[in-house]
């Protein structure tokens, strides 16, 4: 994966979602927001920051997830490809 830009649409949403969350939450907390009265208090601005974590977690799942097939193809590759092809040398064998 060479950029963000190649994360699933659904991915990117939820990241950008967590990032307003999270900049909603920082300036609750400093006081540079009012938020309606049932947002207003410090637990629920720390409910927030908790909530724009986790959605923001499904992108970083997904990068290093793919990171780690760039960096490690044989681990995520499926046994099946393996079993349809049949070895070339298997008729040879001295053993059989």
């Amino acid at each position: 994966m060479r950029s963000l830009g190649a994360l699933p649409k659904p991915v990117l949403i939820l990241e950008a979602v967590g990032m307003v969350v999270l900049g909603t939450a920082w300036l609750s907390l400093k006081g540079y927001v009012d938020l309606p009265a049932p947002f207003n208090n410090a637990s629920w601005g720390i409910v927030m920051v908790f909530l724009g974590v986790l959605l923001m977690l499904p992108a970083a799942v997904a990068l290093v997830w793919n990171m780690g097939q760039n960096m490690a193809p044989l681990l995520f590759k499926s046994s099946a490809k393996s079993e349809s092809s049949p070895e070339k040398d298997s008729h040879h064998d001295a053993n059989h």
